[in-house]
């Protein structure tokens, strides 16, 4: 008896509360190099504006060790964690305190929500690019964060296809960078390493890059995989995760019908808990045991409830609501006017919209970060026939539905159930179109 109590104490330590009935559960993560059975993305790097004027010029990094042969050498700066540098530098004095309120209100968050230290970290990592004697182009980064290039290595950043410029697991182990940063962790300043990833677009003449990175963990026996804010960085203020397979390679990747958001649930074992995203302090991943049944919860997951919204169409003014749509598939489109994906979209919108029959189906768009007037213009420009909702500080439409991006679509049943996201073009029309024969 007393074996068997061991036993079961041991499998409960392992998979911390997750034995007990203990409604939040705090799971310790493992970082792994790599995407995982995440599709990976990049985000834009630039060197730092000569513009004297710029308000962020106090927070740019003194450097030194740039090579003398460079030939229009220019230095700039990648984040670890740019919720805990614009922080600091907001306690340090270099950015105002009225940027700094509108960073918070942009990105939805406020420094007591996560973990931050008070005093300044090394979270950024220096960089420099330049062409040398003969007109190549070569890039320096401060591996060690020393504020010192010339103990670094040379390198000529591998070019990627713009139209296909996502690295692969086996691309980017091999041209990684291990980067020295620190992070607050257990309430202390922690040393910590992780591979950067930086490729170069001569079409744009444009450098991308991004952390190849994530964490794991495991709950009753299945193993869970983390991505922090899509790899761009290593804040883990948007934490993605999904459940892993046993496959993770380049050919193996997780569709994104599969990958479970910020505040979005997971099912395990037949049990549903909330991503309540990972505590980068302690290290864990959080999730909240969810005891309603999947029918009553609201998400912006396929096989959820959608969330309902009511608002007033742009042209007509009459109030339109997700409820009043009942009975008829719909399909949200998140969209803004100057997204070009959006706009290009526009004519698939248009045919399908003609072609279906509207007692069945119906468009409804959502338009944010938009002006009134080059909406009104887009809805005269294409001829624009379904209702156009613009998402403000009062419907907070984009804000339920967590809109990152655009364009963002949600198929939804005549129950309002999600059955697909993100359909376009003839994906799209032949989902569609099979819904109405069936």
């Amino acid at each position: 008896m007393k074996l068997r109590t061991l036993a079961l104490v041991g499998i409960c330590t392992t998979y911390l509360l997750s034995c007990t009935n203990e409604k939040i559960i705090k799971l310790p993560l493992s970082e792994k190099k790599g995407y995982g059975p995440f599709q990976s993305s990049m985000g834009g790097v630039s060197p730092y504006p000569e513009d004297e004027n710029n308000p962020w010029r106090k927070t740019q990094l003194k450097v030194s060790g740039i090579p003398n042969t460079w030939m229009d050498a220019k230095l700039g700066d990648i984040d670890t964690d740019i919720y805990q540098t614009v922080y600091q530098n907001y306690f340090l004095g270099n950015i105002s305190e009225e940027r700094f309120i509108e960073l918070q209100k942009a990105w939805n968050w406020k420094p007591d929500s996560i973990n931050l230290s008070q005093k300044p970290l090394k979270s950024k990592i220096a960089f420099a690019f330049g062409k040398d004697s003969i007109g190549m182009l070569k890039m320096i980064v401060d591996a060690n964060n020393n504020l010192d290039l010339s103990d670094d290595k040379v390198f000529t950043p591998i070019e990627v296809d713009p139209n296909n410029n996502l690295p692969i697991d086996s691309l980017a182990l091999s041209n990684t960078i291990e980067v020295a940063f620190e992070r607050f962790l257990n309430n202390k300043t922690t040393k910590v390493k992780a591979p950067l990833l930086i490729t170069h677009m001569s079409q744009f003449n444009m450098f991308m890059s991004n952390f190849a990175q994530y964490a794991t963990t495991k709950l009753n026996g299945e193993e869970i995989a983390i991505r922090s804010d899509n790899f761009t960085n290593l804040s883990y203020k948007n934490s993605s995760i999904v459940k892993m397979d046993n496959n993770i390679g380049d050919s193996d990747k997780s569709g994104n019908d599969k990958v479970v958001e910020l505040n979005e649930y997971i099912e395990i074992k037949d049990k549903i808990y909330k991503n309540l995203g990972v505590n980068k302090n302690e290290n864990v991943l959080v999730l909240e045991r969810v005891d309603l049944p999947k029918k009553q919860l609201f998400s912006t997951q396929v096989g959820y409830n959608s969330y309902d919204f009511s608002g007033n169409d742009f042209k007509t003014e009459v109030p339109i609501s997700l409820d009043a749509l009942k009975g008829k598939y719909v399909l949200l489109d998140f969209w803004a006017t100057w997204c070009g994906p959006c706009i290009q979209e526009i004519p698939n919108l248009n045919g399908l919209y003609e072609n279906m029959d509207r007692s069945k189906f119906e468009i409804i768009s959502i338009v944010g970060d938009s002006t009134a007037e080059s909406l009104d213009k887009m809805i005269e420009k294409h001829s624009i026939l379904w209702p156009q909702i613009v998402s403000n500080d009062k419907n907070r439409i984009k804000e339920e539905y967590g809109i990152k991006g655009y364009p963002t679509t949600f198929l939804l049943n005549p129950d309002g159930v999600i059955i697909a996201k993100n359909l376009r073009g003839k994906e799209l029309e032949s989902k569609v179109t099979n819904l109405m024969n069936e």
